[in-house]
């Protein structure tokens, strides 16, 4: 009988579920070839400012296989709804019968895509990043907040958005994470200070530019999952040591490293793929000094990690 699950359940037992560490062996699971995850699907509402995400896949030899809805409409909040929807579906690998139904809400995507961003730091920036930087003021600035407190002992964190209210309201909320939160006035000041920078926008044209990053810096860039989206201006790839994706087949039609190939920016074969960096079979960060970039899109098997995770949770209880 197929179970099926409501927010209220999910956001119950979610608390109890390693996020990071499920998601971490899935992107080792990627890169071993083991997964596999068809192109993405979409639908863009430009006149709603909003978009549709179809994401699906398998890991082979498993029991279940996952399709995720993940929709995020941006003008929702002057209508007093939520930016985000969805659920996950996780069907039978066996039978190809439904076995559950996560009426997630897109809290699981956004929990996921959380703690890609908490595995990309652990990774790859320094060990004292002095400041953390946040770009943007949503849901994600905030879900980036908390769940990089699970991998770095940085409690100092400045944040920048285009709505200064919006801001100044996003850093009292995660000041009661237990952050020191200063809004910074400019995106220079904040890469000036910050040595981990995570960007959580869905901007269409360059935010961050190559004169502003600092030796030493790291970035996650979260906010570029359609091929029109763009945070981070090609040169920084240019100037990184190291420039990691997700997904290597996926960064070729979305993500900053796709913006910057267009732009002849980023040389063949500089580009790793994340889940070989946490096996070790790439190098990470060697030095203090290096730039490093993480261009997340977001990955099917991230849904696979959270949404196994979380029906085994509902069911243990």
């Amino acid at each position: 009988m197929t179970g099926i699950y409501t927010r209220s359940q999910i956001d119950a037992v979610l608390p109890r579920v390693d996020v990071v560490g499920e998601v971490a062996q899935g992107f080792i699971a990627f890169s071993r070839g083991e997964v596999e995850v068809p192109p993405v699907g979409e639908l863009l509402f430009p006149e709603h400012n909003g978009e549709l995400h179809l994401k699906y896949g398998a890991i082979r030899g498993d029991e279940v296989c996952v399709i995720k809805v993940a929709t995020g409409f941006f003008n929702n909040p002057d209508l007093d709804l939520p930016p985000f929807g969805g659920c996950m579906i996780v069907v039978s690998q066996k039978t190809g019968m439904i076995d559950a139904i996560l009426l997630e809400e897109g809290e699981l995507t956004n929990h996921r895509t959380a703690a890609a961003g908490a595995v990309a730091a652990r990774a790859l920036a320094p060990a004292d990043p002095k400041v953390i930087g946040i770009v943007g003021t949503g849901v994600q600035a905030r879900l980036q907040a908390d769940y990089l407190r699970r991998v770095t002992q940085c409690r100092d964190l400045t944040i920048w958005g285009r709505n200064t209210d919006q801001a100044e309201q996003a850093a009292t909320e995660i000041t009661a994470m237990g952050y020191r939160v200063t809004v910074s006035q400019s995106l220079a000041d904040l890469c000036d200070q910050s040595r981990l920078i995570v960007t959580t926008t869905p901007a269409e044209q360059p935010l961050l530019t190559a004169d502003m990053i600092r030796p030493g810096s790291h970035i996650t860039a979260m906010g570029s999952d359609t091929p029109e989206k763009n945070e981070v201006a090609p040169e920084i790839l240019t100037l990184a040591d190291i420039v990691v994706a997700d997904s290597l087949v996926q960064s070729e039609l979305r993500g900053e490293i796709y913006q910057a190939r267009r732009a002849g920016m980023l040389p063949d074969g500089k580009a790793a793929e994340l889940g070989k960096i946490l096996s070790g079979e790439v190098k990470g960060r060697e030095t203090n000094q290096q730039i490093t970039l993480a261009d997340l899109t977001g990955v099917a098997v991230q849904d696979i990690a959270i949404a196994k995770a979380v029906l085994g949770r509902l069911r243990a209880e």
